[in-house]
């Protein structure tokens, strides 16, 4: 049986393999950083940290109202949040993974690639988020 790879939600968004990375965009003339990258001539596509620093968050408790949210009817709480990878950008995502009580600012997370629902053509597509940093949590217990 052959398994097929789940698309990005956005071939533009984030590189899924071998290792999650945001596909940022680097300002040719100043430098700075975005996300995502404009489609513009302007910005060279570039690769962002996979790990970051949790700057802010909250937890969605109630089902959004449609439109434009497209998610099952049978709604159940998520958290989101505010990542920043160090010397490049914030960027708002999705956290997984991690009970909401353990969540905390300066929290160490890293990125990783969920699915989230199917297009159009009902095709399953994959979102970015970030989780907990297993790495840097692993590290902390030993010390």
């Amino acid at each position: 049986m052959t398994q097929t790879a789940i698309a990005p939600i956005a071939e533009t968004l984030f590189l899924a393999e071998p290792v999650v990375r945001l596909i940022g965009g680097q300002h040719r003339e100043s430098g700075r950083i975005v996300f995502p990258c404009p489609p513009d001539d302007s910005f060279e596509p570039v690769p962002l940290s996979p790990r970051g620093t949790l700057w802010s968050y909250t937890v969605q408790r109630f089902r959004p109202k449609t439109p434009p949210y497209r998610g099952p009817e049978a709604f159940e709480p998520f958290a989101l949040g505010y990542v920043e990878l160090p010397g490049e950008v914030i960027v708002e995502t999705r956290i997984v993974d991690v009970p909401f009580e353990a969540l905390r600012i300066g929290m160490p997370m890293v990125a990783t690639a969920v699915p989230f629902g199917a297009d159009d053509g009902g095709e399953p597509r994959l979102i970015y988020a970030f989780t907990a940093d297993a790495i840097t949590i692993d590290q902390g217990a030993e010390q």
